[in-house]
């Protein structure tokens, strides 16, 4: 497993401090940034971080134990163990695809 550093500012920044906690699956949208620094011992370090644009709980609320923001929304649309949302009877003419 790989852990890549990743830097959120503002709203990203305390939404990720609100409900992200370590073990937590995430799905993260950013770009790379680069850099380097001269370390205490004079070594030249470099440095590759994500810079976070969007980002979202990957796994299912039963493994990850937190809600998103949202979730207080969508009180009418129960997902079941699978994580797939029920789609009441009738909506098949509005959904995108068949």
């Amino acid at each position: 497993v790989d852990f890549i550093p990743c830097v959120a500012f503002d709203k990203a920044a305390e939404f990720a401090e609100k409900y992200f906690r370590q073990g937590l699956k995430i799905a993260v949208i950013g770009r790379i940034q680069t850099g380097s620094y001269i370390n205490r011992e004079g070594n030249k370090v470099s440095t590759t971080d994500v810079i976070v644009e969007e980002q979202e709980f990957a796994g299912s609320k039963a493994s990850g134990g937190a809600q998103t923001a949202n979730s207080s929304k969508k009180a009418g649309r129960q997902a079941e163990e699978d994580d797939f949302m029920n789609i009441p009877d009738g909506m098949d003419d509005e959904l995108p695809f068949r």
